[in-house]
């Protein structure tokens, strides 16, 4: 009765065929769960719950910090060496908790939302912690190595297609929502909903995907598995990579939204259509990566789109000068774009690049330990970020060009050329955290890996060129800003820099 969910000896081809398309449905169902209980979603609905940065840097903490259950979970599955099981009971009670957070509104009394928010969302994290444990040996052992690339290409193309299109009907039912509901609220509500039940089917695919025995256990002390992914020099490194991007990217990434709700102004069907754009360009360019870290290698590709991600950062204070222009909407979309190609790599390749690197049969202490490791730079950054966010909201740095005009008396112009103010800051200090976390990169050795000359020379740079135009073609959006130049008195110097607090 139930044979299905006992592990086999020995898998078929046709398990394998089978097992790899329940995945793909699994890899949609699981990313349209992650886009409606994450990122804009999630911030927003902390914002209307009343959330302040320093709030939104802990939303961020959460998930990190509950990764550091990967060590217990590691006793659970070499204990009970049964990780469907395992996989399915915890995240069934996992993506119940989206349910909770759902009901937040109408049950919970005001002052008690926002830390029962962060006590079900730490449970939604913290027990999906030990499905991710078991989860990750489970595809280390089952996915041929000579496969990962494609296959991961594909399933991520297909969820992150499914994932885009989500978030931007999800922006536009919240928008029309609350143009004819009093409380916001009960929007996100059903969003959070939809996610819990998308991530309960799942679950169902999850559950009919064969699963290959473990390997005779060894007995060795815990201590002696944790150990062993530390004594790996090459491993180290690359745990030290993924550390270091795990900080950067979480220093900065928590706060787009906020950014762009409050200093932009815009509203969330604005913010889920740049989120779109960003989601457009990951599908346009996972084919790409997942042929390019096959016929090269992961490191290959991260070396080209880890430095590519970290330079959208320094494109984010030039969106407001002080605040909202004719170019802060096609500056964001370039963003968007920009990032988009870098993540759709990293995505695919640093996974990969671990699972690869991790020993077959025997991965689940190095899987856990990388993630126990990620999980606690990812977890200390995005506090830090939100009290940095808010020191430095009362600073303001100016750069602005005046011209006189000597035809006319006492007539001049302003160019603004740079404003950085409170969250700005907070991007050019990601940006930096992301310089050394490629020189971090360049430490990781993989077998066969190339030059980015050599990516350049098959085919990318067309590739984008094609993508682009394509994205460009999508994303193609009328606006029309009002431009305000100030004007000064001739007095002020021709270029003035002000520091004020």
């Amino acid at each position: 009765m139930f044979q299905w969910i006992k592990p086999k000896s020995e898998l078929a081809e046709t398990d394998i065929e089978k097992a790899l398309s329940r995945l793909v449905y699994d890899g949609m169902f699981g990313q349209t769960m992650m886009v409606l209980s994450t990122g804009p979603f999630l911030v927003a609905f902390a914002l209307i719950l009343g959330g302040s940065n320093t709030v939104i840097g802990m939303l961020a903490a959460v998930g990190p910090l509950a990764q550091m259950l990967q060590i217990p979970a590691i006793f659970v599955v070499e204990g009970v060496r049964m990780r469907k099981v395992i996989t399915m009971v915890t995240a069934i009670i996992s993506r119940s908790a989206l349910f909770a957070i759902a009901m937040l509104p109408w049950f919970a009394p005001e002052n008690y939302r926002i830390p029962l928010f962060l006590l079900f969302l730490a449970c939604h994290y913290g027990i999906g912690a030990f499905a991710g444990c078991a989860f990750s040996s489970w595809l280390r052992d089952l996915i041929p190595g000579e496969r990962m690339g494609r296959f991961f290409a594909r399933r991520l193309t297909f969820s992150t297609a499914l994932g885009a299109l989500l978030s931007l009907l999800g922006g536009v039912a919240i928008d029309q929502y609350r143009e004819h509901f009093t409380n916001p609220a009960g929007a996100y509500t059903i969003v959070f909903s939809l996610a819990g039940l998308a991530g309960m089917v799942s679950v169902f695919f999850i559950g009919s995907t064969p699963e290959p025995a473990m390997p005779k256990a060894e007995h060795v002390p815990i201590w002696e598995l944790l150990a062993r992914p530390f004594r790996d020099t090459n491993f180290r490194n690359l745990l030290t990579f993924l550390a270091c991007w795990g900080a950067a990217v979480n220093f900065a990434a928590p706060f787009f939204t906020v950014y762009l709700l409050q200093r932009i102004g815009l509203n969330m069907t604005w913010v889920l259509a740049l989120s779109v754009v960003s989601q457009i360009t990951n599908v346009l360019f996972f084919g790409l990566w997942g042929r390019l870290s096959e016929q090269f290698t992961n490191k290959s590709v991260l070396v080209f789109s880890v430095p590519l991600f970290f330079i959208s950062f320094l494109f984010w204070p030039f969106t407001t000068l002080p605040d909202r222009y004719i170019l802060s909407i096609p500056l964001l979309i370039a963003i968007h774009v920009i990032a988009g190609m870098a993540t759709a790599g990293v995505a695919l390749c640093a996974n990969n690049l671990a699972m690869k690197t991790a020993p077959y049969g025997n991965g689940a202490s190095y899987l856990a330990v990388n993630a126990l490791v990620s999980g606690i730079a990812a977890t200390i950054s995005p506090v830090l970020a939100g009290f940095a966010a808010d020191w430095f909201e009362p600073y303001e740095v100016q750069l602005t060009l005046s011209f006189n005009d000597w035809t006319q008396e006492f007539a001049a112009w302003e160019l603004p050329t740079i404003d950085l103010r409170g969250l700005d800051f907070v991007f050019l200090i990601a940006f930096l955290m992301g310089v050394y976390c490629f020189h971090r990169l360049l430490a990781v050795r993989e077998e066969g890996e190339v030059t980015e000359q050599v990516l350049r020379q098959a085919g990318i740079q067309e590739h984008v060129r094609q993508n682009f135009r394509a994205a460009q073609a999508i994303c193609r959006i009328q606006y029309a800003l009002p431009v305000q130049i100030p004007r000064n008195t001739p007095e002020e110097s021709l270029n003035h820099f002000h520091l004020l607090k």
